[in-house]
């Protein structure tokens, strides 16, 4: 098999909606590659309004980013060489994706998992130069959402932006779920909620496998927790506890937010329907 013929799946959604779990547990399949972060179609494009974006040059911070990522988070400083010496958009999303494919097959791999929740923005632009592509969205309970990023954010403000204040948190979630909404109608879109995953993982994870075109294999629940720590980023805030996986009530929403803010973040969220999504 030929590192083209590797199949890229994106796994997308609102930060803090289990996307660094599903992945683990995804990652653990010998089948599966995947990465830390990679952020890269995030970066990749500048503001709409500027000259580089009417150019089709790439975003001023993807170039600093990427070194920092293959040599600091991938520990593989050789690869940056191989980036392109001309700033276009083009070149360089075409030499990533070839990246990860020679990554993936160098591990045996035939599908590559990237998972970038904030990706859930550019999936116009995946599917243009990746029409071969599928995308998992990932949905959570919006107000166990909010808190998570409310608390995060304040706890690692350096990785955030800044610590986030509750209509930010609350803005995050409901456009996340409503551009989900737009694309599950499409045969290379899924959706899974995060209390299905945690209450009925094996079903669910067979699902995706199909949905992937990958045999199910048991390794992904006895070794995610080991994959988690080599995809995921502790300062940040995003780690797997190594225990069962297990639906517990959260109750840092109630903790968090004082009665007035509960209803009004309440009343923000229930303008969208999780209802009416049909997920896994």
């Amino acid at each position: 098999m030929k590192s083209s013929s590797i199949r890229p799946v994106f796994l997308v959604g609102c930060p803090r909606s289990g996307t660094t779990l599903l992945q683990s547990l995804l990652a653990a399949n010998p089948k599966i590659a995947s990465f830390p972060e990679t952020k890269f179609f995030q970066f990749l494009m500048p503001a709409k309004t500027s000259r580089r974006q009417k150019l089709g040059l790439i975003a001023r911070e993807l170039k600093p980013w990427l070194y920092k990522f293959f040599r600091e988070d991938m520990n593989l400083p050789e690869v940056v060489q191989l980036l392109p010496k001309i700033p276009l958009r083009i070149l360089y999303t075409r030499k990533f994706i070839k990246i990860l494919n020679n990554l993936a097959w160098e591990q045996g791999a035939i599908v590559w998992i990237e998972k970038t929740p904030e990706h859930i923005y550019n999936i116009e632009y995946i599917e243009k130069v990746l029409p071969n592509a599928k995308i998992i969205h990932l949905i959570r309970n919006g107000s166990d959402v909010v808190a998570s990023l409310y608390e995060v954010s304040h706890k690692y403000p350096k990785w955030w932006g800044g610590g986030l204040n509750i209509d930010q948190c609350i803005q995050r979630w409901v456009e996340a779920v409503e551009i989900s909404q737009i694309y599950l109608s499409k045969q290379n879109h899924i959706c899974v909620k995060y209390e299905n995953l945690v209450n009925d993982t094996i079903v669910v994870l067979e699902k995706l496998c199909d949905f992937i075109d990958v045999e199910f294999d048991d390794k992904m629940l006895l070794d995610y927790s080991i994959v988690a720590k080599q995809l995921s980023l502790e300062e940040a805030g995003r780690t797997v506890i190594s225990q069962e996986i297990r639906q517990t009530t959260s109750t840092k929403f109630y903790e968090l937010f004082n009665a007035d803010q509960q209803h009004y973040i309440l009343s923000r969220l229930s303008a969208v329907n999780l209802d009416t999504i049909h997920a896994i």
